[in-house]
């Protein structure tokens, strides 16, 4: 049984279509990596499946429960948890107060603000800084960590490698391979092909705000990816003969 699903959704943006019908599911346990170029809608779907979009069609089950017409707050409460594009941290607070605002309403669990350290171990030095004056790769780091003190079911995480430095980028994604080698449910969205492929269980690649290619991660090779990526194959089928 899926943890999270997402059956024939579809988002707008006043008239613009972002998503169109897509339905797919993320099991627990897994890491569903979803690629595609600037404007296939990726970050749509992951508000979608988090309540920060409303859908104009489809549903959102969590564990098989119907979410769609929950807010988002209802919807962490549950356990979908969101790191949007661009972090969003409350820069005037410290760490430490961005981490105990998101603890205060998530659900009881495992993690804790320690244990949030323990994971980012950059972020014990810069405990009680403004969010505002953190590095790049700090901002994510504690936002990961605002995500995992509500105890999530499934991380969405959107962009972990926008604007990062390659040094922060590979801070951050050690600290992601140890959440998925514990077993975390993750959905991530990641412009870097060859990161995404090498840490997803499975990969959906989307264009113009459809899925046009899905499966395991081991069975793919970075030339079909790169090819949905492009729409190469589609455009290829449009060709006169």
């Amino acid at each position: 049984m899926s943890l999270l699903r997402a059956e024939n959704l579809e988002a707008r943006h006043g008239q613009l279509q972002a998503v169109r019908g897509i339905s797919l599911e993320v099991r627990e346990g897994e890491t569903l990596a979803l690629v595609g170029a600037n404007g296939a809608g990726k970050t749509t779907l992951l508000r979608a499946l988090a309540g920060a979009h409303r859908p104009a069609a489809g549903r959102v089950l969590l564990a098989g429960a119907d979410v769609t017409a929950l807010p988002t707050y209802r919807r962490l409460a549950l356990g979908i948890a969101l790191v949007p594009e661009g972090r969003r941290l409350f820069a005037g607070m410290t760490v430490e107060e961005n981490l105990l605002v998101a603890r205060a309403n998530g659900r009881p669990g495992p993690w804790t603000v320690e244990r949030v350290l323990e994971v980012f171990p950059m972020l014990r030095a810069r405990f009680r800084a403004r969010a505002g004056t953190l590095s790049g790769g700090e901002q994510q780091a504690t936002a990961i960590g605002r995500a995992l003190v509500t105890n999530p079911r499934v991380l969405l995480l959107d962009e972990v490698s926008l604007g990062l430095a390659p040094v922060a980028v590979e801070r951050v994604y050690q600290c992601l391979e140890s959440l998925i080698a514990g077993g975390a449910t993750i959905v991530l969205v990641e412009q870097d092909l060859a990161r995404a492929l090498r840490v997803a269980t499975r990969v959906a690649c989307m264009l113009e705000g459809s899925v046009v290619l899905e499966g395991a991660a081991a069975d793919m090779t970075r030339e079909q990816v790169t090819e949905a990526y492009f729409g190469l194959g589609r455009n290829a089928q449009r060709e006169p003969a």
